[in-house]
C-alpha cells in the first residue's frame, strides 16, 4: 500500500481540500497530536474557507528526533485526522486530509533552517504546546548553543534573528497549559534578553512589534488510532504514519488585540476561536463546569459501580446528579452571559457523552485532592457567598471524594486510590473515625484546603449526613437522592 503524499492521493481520486503550495506564514513549536488535531486543523479549515492560503513549519519542541521529522517529509507533511463524539446528542464522525504542515524541523539538526524561518518576510505567527514544563527560564540555557536548550531560549534568538533584518514583528499564541502562559513566555524571552546582554533596541522592538497572546485551549485528543490504523488504512486507500483522533468539540480563547481576528480569518471559516480581552472567565468556566463537573461526579459514580464516564451519561440517575451540579449550583457562581455558560454546559453533556472515547473514572480521580480544591472548591464557596446556604451535590460529593479514599474497596474488592503521599497518610490516620469525627477532620484541615472549608458554617455536618446516608442506603441510592 502506497504512503499517503499528494501523489497517492491524485491517484486514488481524492476529491477532497488540499493546500499544496503556500507561503509558510507559520512556524510551530510542537508537531505532537494535540497541535495537530486543533491549531493545524483550524488554520486548514482556514485556508478552504477564507483564503488564509498558509502553511505551518512544525518544529520539535527539544529535538532529537530526526526520524520523526522525517516522517513528515516522507508524507509530503499530509496526515488524517478523524473527529469523534456528539453533537445535539448525535453521534458524528469527521474524516479529513490536512494539508496545513509544510515539513518538520528537528532543531537539533535543523537549527540553521529554523533561523531561516525566522528570515522570512511572510512569517506572522508562532504557536506553541511545550508542555506545561516548557515555559520556564533556565539561567543555565546559553546563547551560543545551538540550539539553545529551552524553548523560550530558542524563541528569544528566533526573534532576535527576525530584528536583526528589521522585519515585522510577529503574534505569539501559546497553548502551554499554564495560567498565563503568553506572559509567563513573554517573561521568559525578556529575562534571556537581559542574561544574554542582547541590545536594547532589539528590547524595544519585542515590546513594540510583537504580541504574545495567552489562550486557552479544549479537545480531547486521543491521538494515533492504535488497534485500528490496519483497518483505517485499507479504507483510505493509503498508509498514513500520522494519522491523529480526537473530539468533535474544540474551543480556542485567545487573549490579545481585536485586530488579530483581521489576520487570523477564524469568523469567516465559521470557526469556534474568540479574541477577547481577559481569558481568565473563559478558563474559570472550563475548570469549573468541565472539569468541575468531572470531579464531582467522578468518586461517587465509581463507588456506585460505574466504571467509564459514558456510562454515567447514560444512567438517568447519576446524569442527573451532574446536571443538578452544573445547571443549578455551578453556573449560578459563574460572571459570563448565562445563555453561553448553559450552552457551554449542554456542549459538556455531549462530551461526557462521547461514544468513541472509554475514559476512566479511576484515571480521573488520580490527584482528587488537588482536583477536588482547585474545581470544585471555588463553586461550592461562590455559591454559598451568593445563595446564603450549602450547594447540595456539591456539598455530596466532598462526601463522596472522604468516602472514595476512606473505603478503598468496591464490592469487596481493593481499588487504588493514588495521591500525593501526605494526602494518603492523612485518610490511613483517620482510619477508626466516625463519619461525624471524619468529616469534620477533612472539612477543618488547613493543608487540604487552606482554611477556606472551615469558614462554611454547617458544612462539616452537611457531609457527614451524607456519608451516614451512604452508609445506609449505598453511593447509588444516595446520589439518586441528591438529585432530587
Amino acid at each position: 500500500m502506497e504512503r499517503l503524499t499528494f501523489k497517492t492521493l491524485q491517484d486514488i481520486g481524492y476529491n477532497g481540500y488540499l493546500l499544496q503550495d503556500a507561503p509558510e506564514k507559520i512556524v510551530q513549536f510542537g508537531e505532537g497530536n494535540f497541535l495537530r488535531a486543533f491549531a493545524d486543523h483550524f488554520i486548514d479549515e482556514m485556508n478552504e474557507k477564507a483564503g488564509f492560503n498558509a502553511k505551518v513549519v512544525l518544529v520539535q519542541p527539544r529535538g532529537g528526533h530526526p526520524e520523526a521529522a522525517d516522517r513528515f517529509s516522507e508524507q509530503d507533511g499530509l496526515y488524517t485526522l478523524i473527529l469523534r463524539g456528539r453533537e445535539d446528542g448525535k453521534a458524528v464522525e469527521r474524516t479529513r486530509v490536512i494539508s496545513a504542515a509544510s515539513r518538520c524541523l528537528d532543531p537539533k539538526r535543523d537549527w540553521a533552517k529554523l533561523l531561516d524561518c525566522a528570515r522570512n518576510p511572510e512569517l506572522r505567527f508562532v504557536i506553541s504546546n511545550t508542555t506545561e514544563a516548557g515555559i520556564a527560564f533556565d539561567p543555565a540555557c546559553k546563547a551560543e548553543d545551538t540550539p539553545p536548550s529551552s524553548f523560550p531560549g530558542k524563541l528569544t534568538l528566533f526573534l532576535h534573528e527576525r530584528w536583526k533584518l528589521g522585519l515585522k514583528g510577529i503574534i505569539i499564541l501559546s497553548c502551554e497549559l499554564i495560567d498565563h502562559n503568553g506572559q509567563e513566555l513573554h517573561r521568559c524571552v525578556k529575562e534571556y534578553v537581559k542574561l544574554w546582554g542582547l541590545e536594547d533596541a532589539f528590547a524595544a522592538w519585542l515590546e513594540s512589534d510583537n504580541v504574545f497572546c495567552s489562550t486557552l485551549v479544549d479537545r480531547i485528543v486521543t491521538g494515533g488510532a492504535k488497534g485500528e490504523a490496519a483497518a483505517l488504512w485499507e479504507k483510505f486507500g493509503y498508509e498514513d504514519q500520522l494519522i491523529d483522533t480526537g473530539e468533535v468539540f474544540a474551543a480556542w480563547v485567545i487573549e490579545g488585540p481585536q485586530w488579530i481576528k483581521d489576520e487570523l480569518p477564524f469568523e469567516k471559516a465559521g470557526l469556534p476561536i474568540q479574541v477577547v480581552d481577559d481569558v481568565t472567565p473563559y478558563k474559570q468556566r472550563k475548570v469549573r463546569i468541565l472539569n468541575g463537573a468531572h470531579t464531582s461526579m467522578v468518586l461517587g459514580a465509581y463507588l456506585a459501580g460505574k466504571n467509564i464516564v459514558r456510562d454515567c451519561m447514560q444512567d438517568e440517575n447519576i446524569r442527573s446528579f451532574l446536571e443538578k451540579a452544573m445547571f443549578e449550583e455551578i453556573i449560578p457562581t459563574l460572571d459570563l452571559p448565562k445563555d453561553e455558560l448553559q450552552g457551554f454546559a449542554a456542549s459538556v453533556i455531549d462530551r461526557f457523552d462521547n461514544p468513541y472515547i472509554d475514559h476512566q473514572l479511576l484515571d480521573i480521580a488520580l490527584n482528587s485532592a488537588s482536583k477536588w480544591k482547585a474545581r470544585v472548591m471555588p463553586s461550592l464557596v461562590g455559591y454559598v457567598q451568593r445563595k446564603g446556604k450549602l450547594p447540595k451535590c456539591l456539598s455530596f460529593s466532598l462526601a463522596a471524594f472522604i468516602a472514595f479514599y476512606h473505603k478503598g474497596e468496591r464490592c469487596g474488592e481493593a481499588y487504588p486510590v493514588r495521591d500525593d503521599q501526605w494526602v494518603i497518610d492523612f485518610f490511613d490516620a483517620h482510619k477508626g473515625d466516625d463519619n461525624a469525627s471524619l468529616a469534620a477532620a477533612v472539612v477543618n484541615d488547613e493543608r487540604l484546603w487552606d482554611g477556606e472549608l472551615a469558614k462554611i458554617d454547617g458544612l462539616a455536618d452537611a457531609v457527614a449526613a451524607s456519608l451516614d446516608r451512604i452508609d445506609e442506603v449505598g453511593m447509588y441510592d444516595a446520589m439518586k437522592e441528591c438529585a432530587k
